[in-house]
């Protein structure tokens, strides 16, 4: 559409020369629409950023606190995120000041899921990964209290996932922590591996493999970083992606694939 434009514009006030220079610049502007204008606008970019760690860290305050008080395990959680992240002590201050946000008794979430959906919506990766830090900080502890798990849920909601796609991401999430480090070739982890990729035993090699390329697609770094994951948090989604490619290790091996 631009390219037809620019060439009609450009040759009616500068004839051919002109025609050309509207045919370039027109076809530029129609690959910023293909690829989306935010991947190629970097202060959008940088706002998808700002954003996404604004939500995560008012999240993790407001699902620490959501059990009554926040625990020890939950505190060391958050700092183990920030030495993770490597940020500078300006940073640090500021994702502690969010923390604290959140888990203040009477703050309301809602309007900072709005506005993430609102800038953030769009990206289906953005989503995903934040509800996964978001699970992984729910667990901190060792296990879901139902306050948590009943946040966690409106929380999904609010990024548009039904209660039985938050059942299955929680399910996933918590099967693909269990290769951290490793894998035990038993038929317990087994079982983890395909729970992990959100498949079953009764899929195909097909339908595993699709599954598999799917999620790591989700955590491929490029993709991440061009959609507003902080270049400090790629770190993070390259090793949910190892225990992935670990799970999936493990199904191939059984499979004989």
């Amino acid at each position: 559409m631009f390219k037809l434009i620019g060439f009609i514009a450009g040759y009616y006030f500068f004839g051919f020369f002109g025609a050309l220079l509207g045919l370039f610049i027109g076809s530029f502007f129609d690959r910023i629409r293909a690829l989306g204008a935010g991947a190629m606008n970097p202060l959008q970019n940088a706002l998808r950023q700002t954003v996404f760690l604004e939500t995560v860290f008012i999240s993790m305050g407001k699902l620490a606190k959501a059990d009554g008080q926040v625990s020890q395990d939950e505190i060391g959680h958050v700092e183990q995120f920030m030495q993770q992240l490597g940020m500078t002590a300006e940073h640090r201050s500021q994702a502690i000041a969010l923390f604290k946000q959140g888990a203040a008794p009477a703050f309301d979430i809602e309007p900072t899921l709005k506005r993430f959906m609102g800038v953030c919506g769009q990206t289906r990766n953005l989503k995903e990964v934040l509800l996964a830090y978001l699970i992984v900080m729910a667990l901190a502890d060792g296990h879901f209290h139902p306050a948590e798990e009943a946040l966690l849920t409106d929380i999904a909601a609010h990024l548009g996932y039904g209660p039985a796609a938050f059942k299955r991401m929680v399910e996933m999430v918590l099967n693909q922590s269990h290769f951290a480090g490793g894998q035990a070739n038993t038929a317990a982890a087994l079982d983890d591996a395909y729970k992990a990729l959100g498949v079953t035993k009764d899929s195909t090699d097909a339908e595993i493999k699709r599954a598999y390329r799917k999620l790591m697609s989700q955590y491929h770094p490029d993709k991440l970083m061009g959609q507003g994951v902080p270049e400090d948090m790629i770190a993070m989604a390259t090793e949910q992606a190892k225990e992935i490619q670990l799970a999936h290790d493990l199904i191939k091996k059984s499979r004989n694939i």
